[in-house]
């Protein structure tokens, strides 16, 4: 690693590369692919054992990209509480706990005969069990015939664990302070003193594509098996497509597309093919994007100003990008889409919030100020009418803010707020360019079209903040 870092390379780009290298060289030789597979297994399996070179070189690494993730998502407003590892789940028996408990109440067997001779399996979710007297073909593996525990068992017993249903706890030490104090923990086998509370969940969501819809049914096929219906039943695998490519954002990042796939929506990411974005350089390029139009847009201010204008739309475009689409649907992501200030994009929604804080800098007040003199003014005649309906409309859609994010909550829909942002934002732009605010002369109608100004500029910031967007001071 101090190789790299001498190099100028990071750890994590470099495993990126490794992973993408090792995956392909597993399948490169047909002659070889079975002892490179049996390799690859018995590496596994010293990793979970731990106490030997193997275990803690992947230790080491493992530590040294996790410093770097959390670095990453830093840059996106996200922290982390607590880091639990997989290794403890082992090293402090959580899976020993968990095991006995799904034996001794038949959620797992062991299988003696057909393909999984010799694993620890359970029915898998969905599955009616063995036609006939012969072996469950289609059963889920839990430990494999040389001991070695499948990523469904472990999460099964990490699973137990965050509904408090083990008996057995984390050892805790401190991780990472962020630069506001903040601490983040990680698990360990010899944890300090004192440390917060972890575990104890009510509910749980788990955040995990689509594609891992099946081992996220077995654990809650087992949560139920072992008689833990409560905790089945507030377990929520909140599922979402994949994220891909536009085929000249693909482009972009400077891969190769074939001429197939120029017409194509999107192109699927490999991190096994070693195609993909990473999460640094997508950022690194959208911050770039939007400096040149804030350079271009505002020029006069200095240079540290547009950069901390150029990150916030950055990151907001990225956020609301992924953020707009429901949870079925394939987000193909597009630079140039993401930053545009028109349309359904974070920019857009920003863009309305800024606009509207500008008109009250030009008048000389604030928001509480024009809220305040709307309240002690006789309003109604200024609601009537077809310009009256338009304002009433504004305001109506700025008190749904709560119902909307009620709903996203129940559905867990966050496209939803995202879709309410969206509109507030366009409504908000059709009455600022409808109504001359700053030159309006009757100053009943004016302090009626500041506060539907203010109205409309809260609630949009409080939309943002929900879906963590910042508004810059300036677009």
């Amino acid at each position: 690693m101090q190789e790299l870092a001498a190099c100028g390379e990071r750890i994590d780009y470099a495993c990126w590369d490794l992973y993408a290298a090792v995956s392909q060289w597993y399948e490169a030789d047909e002659r070889q692919k079975a002892a490179r597979r049996q390799m690859r297994l018995d590496t596994l399996h010293a990793i979970e054992q731990g106490g030997n070179e193997t275990g803690a070189i992947a230790d080491r690494i493992a530590t040294a990209v996790l410093r770097r993730h959390l670095e990453t998502m830093l840059r996106l407003g996200i922290v982390y509480d607590f880091l639990p590892r997989e290794s403890e789940i082992l090293h402090l028996h959580f899976w020993d706990a968990a095991f006995r408990l799904m034996q001794e109440t038949g959620v797992i067997y062991r299988e003696t005969e057909g393909k999984n001779s010799g694993c620890w399996v359970m029915r898998r979710a969905g599955t009616t069990g063995p036609q006939g007297d012969g072996p469950d073909e289609e059963a889920k593996i839990i430990v494999r015939s040389n001991g070695t525990v499948t990523y469904v068992g472990k999460d099964i017993a990490y699973h137990l664990w965050k509904f408090n249903r083990l008996g057995l706890d984390f050892g805790y030490a401190r991780f990472h302070r962020y630069p506001d104090g903040h601490e983040c923990w990680i698990s360990t086998t010899k944890g300090e003193e004192p440390h917060p509370l972890f575990g104890h969940a009510s509910t749980i969501y788990n955040v995990i594509d689509s594609r891992q819809a099946d081992p996220q049914n077995n654990v809650i096929e087992a949560l139920k098996g072992m008689g833990l219906a409560d905790a089945a039943q507030n377990y929520h695998h909140f599922s979402y497509e994949m994220v891909a490519l536009t085929p000249r954002c693909a482009k972009e990042l400077g891969y190769t597309v074939a001429p197939e796939d120029e017409a194509r929506p999107y192109i699927e990411v490999s991190g096994r093919k070693g195609f993909g974005v990473k999460a640094d350089d997508l950022i690194d390029k959208l911050i770039a994007a939007a400096l040149a139009q804030v350079e271009s847009r505002q020029p006069e201010r200095p240079t540290a100003e547009r950069e901390a204008i150029a990150r916030t739309i950055a990151i907001g475009a990225l956020r609301y990008y992924m953020l707009r689409y429901t949870r079925n649907a394939v987000i193909a992501f597009d630079f140039h889409e993401a930053l545009s200030f028109e349309g359904e994009t974070g920019p857009y929604t920003q863009y309305a919030a800024v606009r509207a804080a500008n008109i009250f800098r030009k008048a000389g007040t604030t928001p509480e100020a024009a809220l305040a003199a709307f309240a002690g003014l006789d309003a109604a005649q200024w609601f009537s009418g077809a310009d009256g309906d338009e304002l009433w409309a504004l305001w109506l859609l700025a008190g749904k803010s709560a119902l909307v994010l009620e709903r996203a909550i129940e559905t867990t829909e966050p496209a939803y707020l995202a879709r309410h942002a969206f509109q507030l934002a366009q409504q908000f732009s059709n009455f600022y360019h409808r109504h001359h605010i700053l030159t309006e002369a009757d100053p009943a109608r004016k302090t009626v079209l500041l506060a539907t100004a203010a109205i409309a500029r809260r609630e949009l910031i409080r939309v943002l903040i929900w879906l963590g967007i910042d508004v810059p001071d300036a677009m």
